[in-house]
């Protein structure tokens, strides 16, 4: 019996060298929705710069303070005592430094009562570490959440200007640390320092100024008279030294050699496939700029008021619910895709089923018939929290707006240009590739946090 062992026909490896085969375009992990950058308005800033004009607010400080801690002994940084309300923009060290040596600590556990309605209300309350509930009496006799304190928050600071009472009770969720500061051992350092006095009569004196619910110069107006009633006069006063938002840049000098260039461009232009996925990184790194950016980032420039914390720790209806209830007219969620799957699991606990909507030819989730969108730049902490921002957008509507400059030299996309830079000794051609952007929040109530949002449950 004969063995054939010469091929008959062309194999299929000799054929491929006559062949080219069919690829793709160089793909890249990394690429996201984008959404903040879809759904912004963007605003032309011709001169580099946008500043942001308000009414003269009165109110000061409401901040969050931060602290210091050796072991399990926790003290409040002395400068951070200037973000109470009663001491925003103190600078005397000092003095700050022996206030807050003053502070006492306190450790609480789940079902402690840190103050009780009704009683005096002779200190300030700094929370350190843990989550406590505001409560006070509803409408019918009964109990009532007026909302979540946790770590940085504090309240009681007009306890240090005179006798009171609680108007509400502060009970532990959490365990966790608080300090207080008596009202007895902050009268004693007044006595001492004539900057401390300065500095209480200019917020007293603030303080009686005629205001509206948001700490605005009060505008005076008159409504149901009758007859010739004098009327009130009136102006609109601004803001002496309103915020400037400067454009920000992202920037890369891409490079690539020229044989690579001239030879390898069929069917591929070898430049523009760099240059394409050089501007996608560039984008995903604005993007993660305007949200974490210290300057000009969502996450850090959201009023503290707007931020809220979480009743329970996973991400419920409830705690959305309140987020919407801060604002008018909500316009869109941003939430890590975790945060979202969280979400989900909390709805489906209840038995709701969240809708989905059509949005830019896309099926997105939605609560309220507000779109929830993906932004895996919103960080997870160690711990496994996150954050969940609500907002309203647009000048129109004194929302929070994305700021760009169009009409740049070499420009490709609006507010991104690529500028050629030469070729060097090496034969390499460089090209500046830079994207200019900013964001900015018209009002305070424009944008809203919901922090310590928990993955883990």
């Amino acid at each position: 019996m004969t063995v054939q062992n010469d091929p008959l026909s062309l194999g299929t490896s000799a054929a491929r060298k006559l062949t080219t085969t069919t690829k793709t375009v160089p793909q890249m992990q990394g690429i996201s929705s984008r959404w903040l950058l879809k759904v912004l308005p963007w605003v032309e800033v011709s001169g580099g710069a946008y500043r942001v004009n308000r009414r003269l607010t009165y109110t000061v400080g409401d901040g969050r303070v931060t602290f210091t801690n050796v072991g399990a002994s926790i003290r409040v940084v002395p400068m951070e005592l200037g973000e109470l309300a009663l001491l925003r923009g103190y600078d005397d060290v000092d003095t700050l430094e022996a206030l807050a040596g003053r502070f006492t600590q306190r450790d609480f556990q789940p079902g402690d009562v840190i103050v009780a309605a009704g009683e005096p209300a002779d200190d300030v309350v700094l929370v350190a570490h843990g989550k406590l509930d505001k409560l006070g009496v509803g409408p019918y006799g009964d109990e009532a959440v007026l909302g979540v304190l946790a770590d940085g928050d504090h309240f009681g600071d007009r306890s240090l200007l005179g006798p009171g009472v609680w108007e509400f009770t502060v009970k532990a969720t959490t365990s966790g640390t608080v300090l207080t500061l008596p009202r007895r051992s902050f009268e004693e350092l007044l006595a001492q320092s004539e900057s401390l006095r300065a500095q209480v009569d200019s917020y007293l004196s603030a303080a009686d100024r005629p205001q509206d619910k948001h700490g605005q110069a009060a505008i005076q107006v008159a409504a149901g008279h009758h007859g010739e009633t004098a009327l009130p006069g009136t102006f609109v006063d601004y803001e002496l030294s309103p915020r400037e938002y400067e454009l920000s840049v992202a920037q890369t000098v891409l490079r690539v050699h020229t044989r690579v260039a001239d030879l390898y461009n069929d069917p591929m232009n070898q430049t523009q496939q760099q240059l394409r996925l050089t501007i996608e990184a560039l984008r995903e790194r604005q993007e993660h700029e305007m949200i974490n950016n210290r300057e000009f980032g969502l996450l850090h420039n959201a009023d503290l008021k707007q931020r809220l914390h979480t009743r329970s720790g996973p991400p419920t209806p409830d705690d959305l619910d309140e987020l919407l209830c801060r604002r008018r007219k909500t316009q869109f969620f941003f939430a890590h895709p975790q945060a979202i799957a969280a979400f989900g699991r909390e709805c489906s606990k209840r038995g709701l089923y969240p809708q989905t909507i059509d949005l830019n030819g896309s099926r997105v989730p939605a609560w309220r018939g507000v779109p929830i969108l993906t932004c895996n730049k919103i960080p997870i902490s160690e711990a496994r929290t996150t954050s969940i921002l609500a907002m309203r957008t647009g000048e129109e509507d004194q929302g929070v707006v994305g700021l760009h400059q169009t009409g740049l030299p070499d420009e490709v996309e609006p507010g991104l240009n690529v500028r050629f830079m030469g070729i060097n000794d090496q034969a390499l051609i460089s090209y500046l590739v830079s994207t200019y952007y900013s964001a900015a929040v018209l009002i305070p109530d424009a944008l809203g946090v919901l922090e310590n949002v928990e993955l883990g449950h």
